[in-house]
């Protein structure tokens, strides 16, 4: 068994955004302590306000040479493409 703390892939929601972005990954033995470490190395100027930690292991993730048979199916639909909506001035971030 390895003595090796697990890796953790690190998101932050800035002041001013309205999603999280990956910043990095950190070893932790726990996510509390993922948090806390995250806390030290990714937001050292208050530029956060919300911290996502996800264990590394626990994220799936497609590979870029399947881009083709994943995502050409969508192209067919075209109600899922909104280029034929009006969006409301008042609506803000879409």
């Amino acid at each position: 068994m390895s003595s090796e703390w697990p890796l953790w892939e690190i998101f932050i929601r800035g002041q001013h955004g309205l999603n999280h972005r990956h910043v990095g990954s950190l070893h932790a033995p726990d996510a509390a302590m993922a948090i806390n470490n995250a806390r030290d190395v990714y937001t050292r100027r208050n530029e956060g306000v919300s911290i996502w930690v996800v264990r590394s292991s626990d994220i799936t993730a497609s590979a870029p040479s399947e881009k083709g048979p994943l995502f050409d199916p969508s192209n067919s639909k075209v109600y899922r493409h909104p280029t034929f909506f009006d969006i409301p001035d008042e609506v803000g971030h879409m």
